[in-house]
């Protein structure tokens, strides 16, 4: 670039988005003259998707502003709880964050997630034809102007990147409402109608069952139910209650 130089400054959240000689504080910007603020914001390494409040000179400009010299732009956060305008709040996680999306689907979240790596390209058209919010620690990915909505994942703990979810965009908890394998909502199973898919163990030591609507996988309280029961005890806790919408296994 050789044009109008600006003073740009990002949020401490977002520095880790930029080069180490950007991340301490204010730093000039050789901008074209013609490119967009968000633009010039992406160029740097912020995915737009996690730049809130733009700010020029102290006002707030849309993404759509063609910088000028000599001005100081300031780069904010998202707000969060982060509210996603225009469609149900629903999520489209990609590949590699298989855990998160079985965790949220645990928790009664909507959470579409491709087992398989079907490219970017299909997963930000799906974002957009599902109206899903597109997470990813992909930044690339992020950058596609085609997707309906998106968020980075900040880190690659489950731990951490379940409660960043929850509070960035603050969804509805419903625990044990939907089916952790495809995303299908639970319904209560009567014993008799699922016995066929039980081992005879199964059958004798337990009476209360869940069966998912989509691809009939039946659930119950077995081994692995007080593990589950700590992630969603400290989901709700922290993030909200959820009486009245728990799901038939509670």
């Amino acid at each position: 670039m050789n044009g109008p130089e600006i003073h740009l400054e990002v949020d401490p959240e977002l520095r880790l988005f930029v080069a180490h000689e950007r991340r301490n504080g204010r730093t000039a910007v050789i901008t074209d003259g013609a490119s967009t603020l968000g633009h010039v914001v992406e160029s740097l390494g912020v995915p737009l998707t996690e730049a809130g409040q733009l700010l020029v000179d102290g006002r707030p400009v849309p993404v759509s502003h063609i910088p000028g010299a000599g001005e100081l732009v300031e780069v904010r956060a998202v707000a969060r709880p982060q509210r996603i305008e225009g469609a149900p709040l629903r999520f489209l996680l990609d590949v590699h964050l298989g855990t998160l999306a079985r965790r949220l689907r645990l928790l009664g979240v909507d959470a579409a997630y491709e087992s398989a790596d079907i490219g970017d390209p299909a997963l930000a058209a799906l974002s957009a034809k599902e109206q899903r919010v597109l997470l990813s620690r992909d930044r690339g990915l992020l950058r596609r102007r085609e997707i309906w909505a998106g968020a980075y994942i900040y880190s690659d703990r489950p731990d951490d990147q379940l409660r960043d979810v929850l509070e960035r965009f603050a969804p509805v908890l419903a625990p044990w409402s939907r089916c952790t394998a495809c995303n299908g909502q639970l319904a209560e199973a009567d014993k008799d109608s699922v016995s066929g898919q039980l081992e005879h163990g199964t059958q004798r030591s337990y009476d209360v069952f869940a069966q998912c609507v989509e691809c009939g996988r039946v659930y119950w309280r077995g081994a692995h139910h007080a593990h589950l029961e700590k992630i969603v005890a400290s989901a709700v806790h922290e993030f909200g209650d959820a009486s009245g919408q728990a799901g038939p296994l509670v």
